[in-house]
């Protein structure tokens, strides 16, 4: 967990660097790439996967330490070529999983947050889901396993593969040449975050474009048909948390509203969008058919409000640095109730982004963890070895925190909408 951990505050200052750079020549040539409230929702939805990796929130059904242990037929010592077959192998798995996530229904909750982004920048690179609790896709590992690819070599390789698909969410880059007929481009992950007809399901491929290829799902951005981001159902919120987690509650809605006992055991397994007939007619949702006709996500707001939400997503990256700081040094479960109030605190800012009143209740109770951590987990108030969180600090915090948002989600009051239940 603490290697893990140290890469990915590496990766994070890195991608961090490269937002901001995109984002600066993207303003310096005038080019309307980024929203202020979606890059912050983005940001957001990538510290959320972050502390769902460092501390292990998940279901593994077969590690795959298990697997090479029971089944390796060979015992090979590390080399240059293993880690390659193994770099090659986790790409093909990754295909594999990424297409199911987009053809089957109760897949792509696993996946929807990744595509939400009416946008298309580096930060939509960030938006990685929590809602994979279950680890489903260890299978596709097993042929490494079997072959004796160490484990120590995958937990290398598996965040390097992860990490290298980040560069490509950007409209900053053309197309590239030959690297086209080998690599996955900016090209064309564009055409796979797109809902334009021609380019809806295609390219899946993480890192090398041949397996689209070869599985007959390429295809390349068209010069007479710009692309346009987001998910044909749109999900109309700020928050990631939220959004991890809509299209299953629509799957429950869906199969206990109809009437037909096949259509309530099928509707998880059928193609990614399939209702069925009662439901559709008689509780039909807003599907963008057309993608000249989309409308961009938008919610009132003021400059005030605009650079409190940029404070906030500050402040919570700040806390992702400050969890992978106390990892050796605090106990696991003190440090879970530091991660569930940065949870709760995601949820209430993002929620107050949508105005909704919604992110009250969440603002009380991270108030509540916020006071608990102070008078209780002394130890997790020290920056360093040296200095330390003081009272007019995190008071101050707290309570301008809850003030802004009782204010703010009161003075423009929003009644619950289908967004968010």
């Amino acid at each position: 967990m603490q290697t893990y951990a140290l890469a990915l505050k590496f990766a994070m200052i890195a991608f961090m660097f490269l937002l901001l750079t995109e984002w600066l020549i993207s303003h310096l040539l005038k080019k309307n790439y980024y929203s202020t409230f979606d890059a912050i929702s983005g940001i957001s939805s990538g510290m959320t996967n972050n502390l769902k990796i460092i501390f292990k929130l998940g279901i593994v059904i077969l590690s795959y330490q298990w697997m090479y242990d029971q089944w390796a037929i060979f015992k090979i010592e590390s080399s240059v070529l293993l880690y390659i077959i193994a770099f090659i192998g986790i790409d093909f798995a990754y295909y594999w999983s990424h297409r199911w996530n987009h053809e089957i229904n109760i897949m792509w909750n696993r996946h929807i947050i990744h595509h939400s982004s009416e946008e298309y920048n580096l930060s939509c690179a960030l938006r990685q889901t929590i809602s994979g609790i279950i680890e489903i896709y260890f299978f596709l590992y097993m042929p490494l396993a079997i072959i004796g690819i160490p484990p120590i070599i995958m937990n290398i390789v598996l965040p390097i593969h992860l990490f290298a698909q980040f560069w490509y969410h950007t409209r900053l880059i053309g197309k590239m040449g030959f690297l086209e007929k080998i690599i996955v481009t900016p090209s064309h992950h564009r055409v796979h975050h797109a809902i334009n007809p021609e380019y809806l399901d295609k390219n899946y491929s993480s890192i090398f474009i041949l397996w689209d290829k070869w599985f007959g799902t390429f295809q390349k951005e068209l010069k007479e048909v710009t692309p346009v981001y987001g998910v044909k159902k749109p999900v109309k919120t700020w928050n990631p948390l939220l959004i991890n987690f809509m299209h299953l509650f629509q799957l429950f809605k869906d199969a206990y509203r109809t009437k037909s006992l096949k259509a309530k055991c099928i509707i998880w397994f059928k193609r990614t969008g399939w209702r069925p007939a009662d439901v559709a007619e008689k509780y039909p949702i807003d599907i963008t058919e057309d993608p000249a006709t989309q409308v961009k996500y938008k919610t009132e707001s003021t400059q005030f409000l605009n650079h409190w939400f940029v404070f906030q997503l500050l402040i919570h990256v700040a806390i992702q640095f400050h969890i992978i700081y106390l990892l050796p040094k605090v106990d696991l479960y003190i440090l879970i109730i530091y991660a569930i109030f940065c949870f709760t605190s995601i949820f209430s800012y993002t929620s107050l982004m949508d105005r909704h009143w919604i992110a009250i209740p969440f603002e009380l109770v991270k108030f509540a963890i916020g006071l608990f951590i102070f008078h209780n987990l002394n130890e997790l108030l020290y920056i360093s070895s040296s200095l330390k969180i003081g009272m007019l600090i995190t008071y101050g915090y707290l309570l301008l925190s809850l003030s802004i948002t009782i204010y703010y989600s009161l003075s423009k009051k929003r009644k619950l909408s289908n967004s968010y239940f």
